[in-house]
């Protein structure tokens, strides 16, 4: 393609993952079951969290209903167009649906940064304060912070974005990835984004390194303010962490370095891609289901409900 300015842009060209035919119809099979498994097991969590009552006045599993949806349509952003372009010869998307694609990317990834925090704060209070917990963590207070996530989210993204969609593209516009993402579609512009790569850089890989950095040092104190109690305190509290430790090294793992660097000569790896769209999502469900025994309770009881509901009529 070779587009001259902005006003005349139609499309770009994903390379995605560049296999033979073979390949990319068992990556189609793949990635297909991936996104049905993310959705279905995703959904389960938030139905799970909103029909069951004790779940759903629960504020850990309110925010875990609320990761699941993020989870859902963070995975929805990107993997139905990769699945579908494992099918087709000429993988393109359209200019709109590219910026799109980055604004909800950011969006949404924006917000479950946030959201993770969040998450941690909850943690940090029910550990070290339980006393304290019901008071401090009311329906009220959920409600905003699920509210602030939403809209740190849209800072986040609009931050970049603004200045994103009035680039100059002189093509070809070729983006080798399997989606859509600021780092490489700043990179064919065709005008100086020396400033941008710095803002990139700045909003998204170093806040999400400052972030990360910041929730490990919060579960170490949690961890170290629970050993001087009791052994049996700090069990627990090893059981509690590790599941919300490995989802928060997961998500933020592949953002580090995508971010971080994004602007060197060796495209980003794929692999990352496909980690932080398919992967992560598709983990979260099992991390916190396999290793929680009252969501375990709480979705069998939902299935009961349903086996009853289904001989009633």
């Amino acid at each position: 393609m070779n587009m001259k300015n902005s006003s005349t842009i139609s499309e770009f060209v994903l390379l995605g993952l560049t296999s033979t035919l073979q390949l990319e119809i068992f990556f189609f099979c793949i990635f297909l079951l991936a996104y049905a498994a993310i959705m279905a097991g995703n959904l389960l969590i938030v139905i799970t969290v909103t029909c069951d009552s004790h779940l759903h006045s629960t504020p850990m599993y309110f925010l875990l209903g609320n990761l699941s949806f993020l989870d859902m349509s963070l995975s929805t952003i990107t993997t139905p167009k990769m699945v579908a372009d494992f099918l087709r010869e000429k993988k393109t998307i359209s200019w709109w649906g590219c910026m799109a694609q980055m604004f909800f990317l950011h969006f949404l990834g924006g917000s479950e940064m946030t959201l993770l925090i969040v998450m941690a704060v909850d943690r940090y209070i029910a550990i070290c304060k339980p006393l304290h917990y019901t008071a401090i963590m009311s329906r009220r207070v959920l409600v905003g912070s699920v509210l602030l996530s939403w809209a740190v989210g849209l800072v986040h993204t609009m931050s970049q974005m603004v200045f994103t969609v009035t680039l100059p593209f002189c093509g070809p516009n070729i983006v080798d990835d399997i989606f859509c993402d600021l780092p490489l579609v700043i990179k064919l512009a065709c005008t100086e984004t020396y400033v941008l790569e710095l803002l990139v850089i700045a909003d998204s890989g170093l806040l999400s390194f400052i972030c990360f950095t910041l929730l490990l040092i919060s579960y170490s104190v949690i961890l170290v303010t629970v050993r001087h109690g009791s052994s049996g305190g700090l069990s627990k509290a090893l059981s509690t962490l590790s599941a919300h430790i490995t989802v928060v090294t997961l998500f933020f793992g592949p953002c580090i370095f995508i971010y971080t660097w994004p602007f060197s000569s060796v495209s980003v790896d794929k692999f990352l891609s496909v980690f932080y769209s398919v992967i992560t999502p598709l983990l979260n469900p099992i991390i916190y289901t396999l290793r929680n025994r009252e969501m375990k309770s709480a979705m069998s009881r939902l299935r009961t409900q349903c086996f009853s509901f289904r001989h009633t009529f």
